[in-house]
């Protein structure tokens, strides 16, 4: 469901997949997602979830199938984001049953619903402000290779 006002998903409905991802990661966040809180509008997400390794992939599978028959919880939203080019994954053919495709939208669509839910109130978040850009966003990433270098 595409509207302009909703909101974008919190840090702990978000699980950013790589080949380091470990089991741990994708158990909590299917717990999450099943569990009887869940059913508070909130919508957890795997992202980029072919990049996960075989015995990962598996365990997802795993996972969620046996959460998903004990589970109580009448209805939940977990999306699990794949690229549609990487057809050997499998997680792609583990959950193939599950497959949607999304509309495509404009970078610039794209864009603007992305600039009226990141911006930075006015007088808060002076962290924001250590960015020099035209319009002030409350979320930022910065990559590093050692632990702690990236705060």
């Amino acid at each position: 469901r595409h509207t302009k006002t909703a909101p974008l998903p919190t840090y702990d409905e978000v699980l950013v997949c790589t080949p380091n991802t470990e089991e741990e990661e994708v158990g909590l966040i299917i717990r999450r997602a099943l569990s009887s809180d869940s059913q508070n509008q909130k919508i957890y997400c795997l992202l980029g979830a072919e990049k996960l390794v075989y015995k990962v992939s598996k365990q997802l599978e795993s996972h969620f199938f046996c959460l998903l028959q004990s589970s109580t919880v009448p209805e939940f939203r977990f999306i699990i984001f794949c690229n549609a080019k990487a057809h050997n994954s499998y997680v792609i053919t583990a959950f193939d049953t599950y497959k949607v495709t999304i509309p495509c939208y404009s970078k610039t669509e794209i864009q603007a619903y992305l600039s009226t839910h990141l911006k930075v109130p006015c007088g808060t978040a002076p962290v924001a402000q250590a960015f020099e850009e035209p319009y002030q966003q409350n979320v930022k990433f910065v990559f590093s290779n050692q632990a702690g270098m990236g705060r």
